[in-house]
């Protein structure tokens, strides 16, 4: 979702303790599993579609192509921002502007990231081991982030092969007659990704913006015009009209206060008619696109700001894609305590959730400081909670995150560990936003933030729930919160300049070369390669073994049928002799490194590293 400076903070903190709607107790279900099997088995990947590769320069947005994005002003100069730049550094078009506030310049780039783009690494997410993509919203709008959609239906004319014809297109619909819709060339061109993604044992999901649409969009665009004469007068909350014999003007509700981001209306019953059945329609368009000749459409949804929705629209649309494929996999992101997550987790309305008070505790056991750290029986003990909260099968195929597109990278979280706990996500988001906070370090990550990082991958790729993988984290990327966590992806044909600008654009740093970390690639392959040959780790059941305070240490079994995998976790600062009673086997191999060893109790670990055991074939 759009995340305007000024204005973001006050939404955080609102919505870390409050539901945007009213909460609405859960109706009981059958202590059964209700979510698709396969989410337990895949390790995601999530894609921010104009930051990841631009594979067709011929379709790059024009200056026009971004009005009515954030920010407001119209720039005196722009042009495509050059894809290895300095992050920091004010290109020449950007200094025409002569605006001193960094936010602004870093909403108007544009990098050229596309469909395209994505179709040519498909092979590179294919040998990383990826088997879930997580495409950050592709729908037509005119900004970076794409959640101030123009429409449902049609995906960014930028995105494809054809931007023009495709808007020529566009303009011959009637939005409320389904039969008019047309399919664009790019529409086409991610019916294409999506058959490309499959062809390789991939499912992909999109990213469904349900609480408001965009300024520009086909509907709000007519109530501006035709006013209470337009047939989309009841799809917004509007607070007044233009009356030039009273004077009063033409005012409606946007999202937390922003204007570009209009508001849907809802009744007792969710989302209104109107709106509502659109959704329905472009749900069915994306899930079941037969017309095309395409057998089979997208796999999911992930829906933004869900709890900004009321429950009664969740449990229509539900049943409504699940009766398209009952297979699908709806994943919600809901900021908030556990049990505040709980009523939309209960069968009736999503699968699982971007799992992030799982990245909440793994930051108070892995990264944080010792003053605000969490020993291992606390770490143990509230994912303990998370597991059991939700009906069977949630946590399974839960997407268990650190970075997203909402929050600093992993690595820069790591170097910055201490500025605020992550779990206060209010203030932890504005606190970790580098144009704000003159004291966040932008530098890169040594190689002993690297090591933290590491091991957490060790953590994330073998307990329950489904591993998620923010573009670009599995090379080094760094970065602070949004913006910085948006920069292009790092790619080994393309040649970037060192960063030395600080983020206010004008004064420097000692160098900090961009360069794909390979090592870390590996480690991460390795990792993924390790969880999806072993179903214990997708579908196994959990024990924890050992909890040891004194030591840092965690230890814990997974197991399925006859494959038991032991993981132990030392998160110490010093190699550790761990005493492990459940090793009665005489071999077993560490699956980490593929080295076989004798088990004699104790075994050591490396300081902060972890082993993989797995009994000898």
């Amino acid at each position: 979702m759009i995340r305007i400076v000024k204005l973001l903070v006050l939404f955080l903190s609102i919505c870390s303790l409050l539901y945007c709607k009213q909460e609405e107790k859960p109706l009981p279900v059958e202590n059964t599993e209700f979510v698709p099997q396969w989410a337990k088995t895949v390790v995601w990947y999530q894609v921010f579609p104009e930051r990841f590769r631009d594979g067709d320069t011929t379709n790059n947005p024009s200056a026009n192509d971004i009005k009515g994005a954030d920010p407001e002003e119209v720039p005196k100069s722009w042009e495509i921002h050059s894809w290895g730049s300095d992050w920091y550094e004010l290109q020449e078009y950007e200094n025409e502007n002569g605006e001193p506030e960094m936010w602004k310049h870093l909403l108007r780039r544009r990098y050229g990231g596309d469909l395209q783009g994505i179709i040519d690494k498909l092979d590179y997410l294919q040998d990383l081991g990826i088997t879930a993509i997580y495409l950050n919203p592709i729908f037509q709008s005119p900004s970076l982030h794409k959640y101030d959609g123009e429409s449902y239906h049609h995906i960014d004319p930028n995105f494809g092969p054809d931007p023009e014809g495709d808007r020529e297109l566009i303009a011959t619909e009637n939005p409320l007659d389904q039969s008019t819709w047309v399919w664009t060339s790019a529409d086409k061109l991610v019916l294409q990704l999506i058959e490309e993604a499959h062809k390789r044992g991939m499912k992909i999901i999109f990213d469904g913006v349900f609480n408001h649409l965009g300024y520009n969009s086909f509907a709000f665009q007519d109530v501006i015009k035709n006013q209470e004469n337009s047939p989309y007068k009841d799809w917004f909350i509007i607070k007044s009209w233009d009356n030039p014999e009273t004077g009063e003007k033409f005012d409606y509700q946007g999202w937390f206060g922003v204007k570009s981001l209009p508001e849907l209306k809802e009744d007792s019953t969710g989302i209104v008619k109107g709106p509502k059945e659109y959704i329905f329609n472009s749900t069915k368009r994306w899930m079941n696109p037969k017309e095309e000749g395409v057998d089979k459409g997208i796999d999911g949804w992930r829906l933004d700001v869900a709890y900004c929705i009321g429950h009664p629209f969740w449990k229509k649309w539900r049943a409504y894609v699940k009766s398209i494929n009952p297979e699908a996999y709806l994943t919600a992101e809901i900021v908030d305590t556990a049990e505040k997550v709980k009523p939309y987790m209960q069968g009736d309305e999503f699968d699982g959730e971007m799992n992030y008070n799982f990245a909440f505790a793994s930051a108070e056991f892995f990264f944080n400081p010792d003053s605000t750290s969490i020993s291992a029986s606390e770490y143990d003990k509230r994912l303990k909670e998370l597991r059991d909260l939700y009906p069977e099968g949630v946590a399974y195929v839960s997407q268990n995150l650190f970075g997203s597109h909402d929050s600093n990278r992993i690595g820069s979280h790591i170097v910055n560990r201490g500025i605020e706990n992550f779990r206060n996500w209010g203030t932890y988001f504005n606190t970790s936003q580098a144009i704000n906070n003159p004291s966040y370090s932008t530098r890169k990550p040594t190689n002993e933030d690297i090591r933290l990082q590491k091991l957490f991958v060790i953590m994330q790729m073998t307990y329950v729930g489904a591993p998620m993988i923010y573009y670009g984290d599995e090379v080094g990327m760094w970065g602070a919160n949004d913006p910085d966590c948006r920069k292009p992806m790092l790619w080994d044909d393309i040649s970037y300049q060192d960063e030395v600008y600080n983020a206010d654009g004008k004064t420097k740093h000692e160098p900090d070369k961009v360069d794909i970390n390979h090592e870390l690639y590996e480690h991460y392959k390795n990792l993924i390669n390790i969880r999806n040959e072993n179903p214990a780790l997708q579908i196994g059941t959990y024990k924890t073994l050992i909890a040891d305070d004194v030591n840092d240490v965690l230890v814990f079994e997974r197991e399925f049928k006859d494959e038991k995998i032991i993981v132990v976790i030392n998160n110490a600062n010093k190699s550790q002799s761990v005493s492990i009673p459940q090793l009665k086997e005489d071999c077993f191999q560490n699956i980490l490194n593929d080295m076989a060893f004798q088990i004699n109790n104790p075994i050591t670990v490396e300081a902060k590293w972890g082993l993989i055991l797995k009994k000898c074939l």
